[in-house]
């Protein structure tokens, strides 16, 4: 199955390069890539850090998105704001016409994930569209 569009959540910096690594060996079929951070909310509580720092953060998270893949497929960034990371994703995957999303899941055992409610785990439990987990890149 290919898919034309995907959806590429990333994290932060080092997130980003490593998921344009892991994604890059699958780019022939792929005519655009959606790369979005999702800012995350309190919900009412307290936020990890200031909302304009996380803002300045985004940018250049998406920009180095850009700068790895826009040279072999066409790259669209945007930035989204949720309580439910998962969920935004899914928001932003169908907001964009998405054929699937593509992530590089992030560390920590399976064990500390599925306590903690990995953003990974949620993203492959119940996915409205097909979810790509993309391998770690050969070193």
């Amino acid at each position: 199955m290919h898919f034309r569009h995907l959806l590429v959540p990333v994290a932060s910096e080092a997130d980003a390069d490593v998921t344009c690594h892991a994604l890059s060996g699958y780019l022939d079929d792929v005519d655009r890539v959606t790369a979005v951070h999702v800012i995350e909310k309190a919900g009412g509580g307290i936020d990890k850090a200031p909302l304009g720092k996380r803002e300045e953060d985004t940018v250049d998270i998406l920009e180095d998105v850009e700068n790895t893949l826009g040279d072999r497929v066409q790259v669209d960034t945007d930035r989204y704001y949720g309580t439910d990371v998962a969920e935004t994703i899914f928001e932003a995957a169908a907001d964009v016409d998405a054929d699937a999303v593509a992530f590089r899941a992030r560390g920590g055992s399976r064990i500390a994930r599925l306590l903690a409610g990995d953003v990974s785990t949620r993203i492959v439990t119940d996915p409205s569209i097909p979810v790509v987990s993309l391998p770690k890149p050969a070193e």
